[in-house]
């Protein structure tokens, strides 16, 4: 049982790592996993499904640690100073989804089901499409030109993310590139923004962990958030060279057909 779970702690860190960052849903495709994957063990927890985020979060501070620091001995004063105004936007971003996600967060636990999940799917990825056809050139190409308005309304954007299967990432960057920021900026913002999100939500989940942990428990999550860590550095490089010559018309059409083949599936299980 306990080498069960080790697979597949490996296997929902490889679908965290490229999930967590890509417009296609983490939430709904761990769920998925665990669907396929019935063991009925630590695994199939909320604390888990939230905490292995962390390796993923890790990953955007190790890839943009020179950016992140404003503490940099290699930066001028001026930049010092950008850096800090990055970090105030990404907080002044984070507030929406602080107030209501605390709100809405046991609400939300109880939907979490099939059903919520293939229809988000569907209706975001219909978005994309729409919203990358009437796209008009970007007005915000990097992080000094964006206002502290958009900034915030980026966070309310990030908000929709709450309904499983919407993809943190996806309303963001949906968000961001509806206010006029670029697919590079977009998605870049996006993954400044987690930062504090997934660390604030991880926290809440175990805090309000009414079980117990034991040891095997933990090493199976470490095993998890190692394998999501490694997957993230390889996801993120991947969508931030593939917004530099493409749009995100693909992602869009991947969440239609997955909705679908998630409705088949369940509806041919008798679920």
């Amino acid at each position: 049982m306990y080498i069960a779970e080790f697979i597949k702690s490996m296997i929902l860190g490889i679908v965290e790592g490229i999930t967590e960052w890509l417009p296609i849903s983490s939430t709904g495709h761990m769920i998925l996993v665990n669907e396929l994957i019935k063991n009925s063990g630590f695994t199939d927890s909320d604390l888990y499904l939230y905490v292995i985020q962390l390796g993923a979060i890790l990953a955007v501070v190790t890839l943009y640690f020179h950016k992140l620091n404003p503490f940099s001995p290699k930066k001028t004063p001026k930049e010092k100073q950008d850096t800090w105004q990055m970090w105030f936007k990404v907080i002044v971003s984070c507030i929406p989804a602080a107030v209501i996600g605390l709100l809405f967060n046991d609400y939300m636990d109880k939907i979490e089901n099939w059903q919520v999940v293939s229809a988000m799917l569907i209706v975001y990825g219909i978005a994309f499409i729409f919203i990358e056809r009437g796209k008009k050139n970007a007005r915000i190409t990097d992080m000094n030109a964006m206002s502290y308005k958009t900034a915030l309304l980026i966070g309310a954007f990030q908000v929709l993310s709450i309904v499983p299967g919407t993809s943190r990432s996806g309303a963001t960057i949906l968000g961001a590139m509806l206010l006029g920021c670029s697919r590079s900026l977009a998605a870049e913002f996006s993954f400044f923004l987690a930062i504090p999100v997934m660390f604030g939500v991880s926290l809440l989940k175990i805090v309000t962990y009414e079980g117990v942990l034991g040891g095997v428990d933990i090493a199976v999550l470490i095993t998890g958030m190692a394998v999501a860590y490694i997957v993230s550095m390889l996801a993120i490089r991947f969508l931030m060279n593939y917004v530099r010559k493409h749009d995100f018309k693909a992602f869009g059409i991947y969440r239609i057909v997955l909705g679908i083949l998630v409705i088949l599936y369940f509806a041919l299980m008798g679920a």
